[in-house]
């Protein structure tokens, strides 16, 4: 690289790293709002979020008792068999790099669960990530909307939003997570002060973001999260008065978004995008093939070698999961992700929301993006390892209130 970008990036490095040991939650701040900068690898987010992990591990900040034990085990677990898998790769640099990718996203999300220990620290993380959100729903919705000059580098090809990421299929279910914490802060107030108008704006732009995109994937992302965010919200005491009031606004946002629609005239492009496209076969031909290499390979063909091998994407965590790490590596992940959700199900129907965080809105968006690994390649998002950790917080800290309780039982 050239010498100035070397400079640049070691300054770069140095200010971060001067930034953590003064203002650590600072730090934490600007790299969660940097993680809807994706379009290059490693992304800006990546970089101070792990020299803020680092500053964690030198400085004792970093408390693994706060991880859950479970969670701990299937990463574990996991990495070891990525390792495994490894005998087999064919493409050694990218097999390097991207289990380099997913050794700092696993630690980033144990790292999540253990720095948000307090309303404050919970407060500091949603808030920049519904900053990060509602800005790149901003710059889509401008271009689209507006002539702004450059107004093409927030837009895809074919004039699909992207904001600054490297494909609308990640911009649309980034904002999916964020509109449903608003909608629940909405009907119950807790993390966000801002008035009621001000938060029914803010979930109408998201949607309106989720809906540019034109990601099928990321529109059945919403879906999901807003029927479970419903039911969960129907179920708790007092919830068909809750759920009047969400049915409401959900009528009011499919309103503004028809009206917005029809005055782009976008119409058509909105139609044409939610039947089945020609490129929809290569994609179930990538995996089908990658179900063929999983029967071929039990132990996979190692991380990162699914496009260097079968040369069309995955388009499916799960597919890619089976064929790169096989049965064992497939079997572990999935675990790990119905855990999570196991208890994600668990604060939100006992209608615990730690740290002030909307537990039916943590459910939602974790079963969203679930539903949306069937689709697309989630497994480096950084948001979906966010919301992993986010809830694993929530686990944590039931279990240190559990324990606190017990302990005053006792004495």
């Amino acid at each position: 690289p050239p010498a100035l970008f070397v400079v640049g990036v070691g300054v770069g490095l140095l200010g971060t790293l001067a930034l953590a040991l003064a203002r650590y939650d600072a730090a934490v701040a600007v790299g969660v709002l940097l993680l809807a900068v994706v379009f290059v690898e490693p992304a800006p987010t990546d970089v101070i979020l792990a020299v803020a992990i680092a500053v964690a591990f030198v400085t004792g900040r970093f408390a693994f008792d706060r991880v859950p034990q479970g969670a701990v085990v299937l990463i574990a677990a996991f990495l070891a068999i990525n390792l495994l898998a490894s005998v087999e790769v064919v493409d050694a640099a990218r097999a390097a790099a991207f289990l380099s990718t997913t050794v700092y996203l696993c630690v980033f999300a144990m790292w999540v669960a253990s720095y948000v220990d307090s309303s404050r620290r919970a407060r500091l993380v949603v808030r920049s990530y519904l900053g990060a959100a509602l800005v790149s729903a901003l710059l889509v919705l401008g271009a689209v909307l507006l002539p702004i000059p450059g107004r093409d580098l927030f837009l895809y090809p074919g004039g699909r939003g992207l904001a600054l990421f490297k494909d609308p299929n990640v911009f649309g279910p980034f904002l999916v997570p964020a509109a449903l914490i608003v909608l629940e802060e909405l009907l119950t107030p807790r993390l966000l002060r801002s008035r009621s108008l001000v938060k029914l704006a803010i979930f109408l732009l998201l949607s309106l973001g989720v809906l540019f995109s034109y990601s099928r994937a990321a529109w059945l992302n919403l879906g999901i999260g807003v029927a479970v965010l419903l039911v969960v919200l129907a179920l708790r005491r007092g919830g068909a008065t809750r759920a009047l009031k969400l049915l409401v606004v959900l009528a009011l946002a499919t309103t503004a978004l028809a009206a917005t629609v029809t005055a782009t005239g976008s119409a058509d492009f909105l139609e044409e995008r939610a039947r089945i496209q020609t490129y929809d076969v290569g994609r179930f031909a990538g995996q089908r093939l990658g179900l063929a290499v999983a029967e071929e390979y039990p132990l996979g063909i190692g991380p990162g070698q699914f496009e260097t091998v079968i040369v069309i994407a995955a388009h499916s965590t799960y597919v890619r999961t089976i064929a790169e790490e096989g049965l064992l590596g497939f079997v572990t992940l999935v675990l790990l992700m119905l855990v999570t959700l196991h208890w994600a199900a668990q604060n939100a129907v006992r209608g615990r929301n730690p740290f002030g965080i909307g537990s039916a809105a943590l459910l939602g968006a974790w079963a969203g993006l679930l539903a949306n690994g069937f689709f697309i390649d989630t497994i480096h998002w950084r948001h979906l390892w966010l919301f992993a950790g986010l809830i694993w917080a929530g686990r944590s800290a039931e279990r240190f209130v559990s324990s606190g309780t017990l302990a005053l039982r006792r004495r």
